[in-house]
């Protein structure tokens, strides 16, 4: 490993894969919600690919998939569909579930008042 390499995007042809926790954390993650759809992220200069699930009522979770690759495998193996952030973008249901988060918060914040 050189000085650098730590600090250096992955490779093209090197694929990151998922863990195993993270695929395990995803199929039951899927499991216990409705209405599951995957929307995958592209890489950044900070993250790898990543995959959000968001089920019916908005409620979502992230994590790393190995890749485009690994987000489509996984909508096969949970039989969930699989949409590209990048031309659909998020759904409103997972904006109006964190509007609704925060200002759960800020009543909770103010009742300890």
């Amino acid at each position: 490993m050189g000085l650098f390499d730590r600090f250096s995007r992955p490779r093209p042809g090197r694929r990151s894969q998922a863990s195993p926790e993270d695929a395990s954390y995803l199929a039951n993650w899927a499991r216990t919600h409705l209405g599951v759809e995957a929307y995958v992220e592209p890489q950044t200069t900070v993250t790898e690919v990543t995959v959000v699930l968001v089920a019916a009522d908005g409620e979502w979770t992230r994590r790393r998939v190995g890749g485009e690759r690994g987000a489509r495998k996984l909508g096969e193996d949970l039989q969930i569909p699989v949409y590209d952030v990048r031309k659909t973008g998020y759904p409103q249901r997972m904006r109006d579930h964190d509007a609704r988060r925060r200002i759960e918060r800020r009543r909770e914040r103010e009742r300890d008042l």
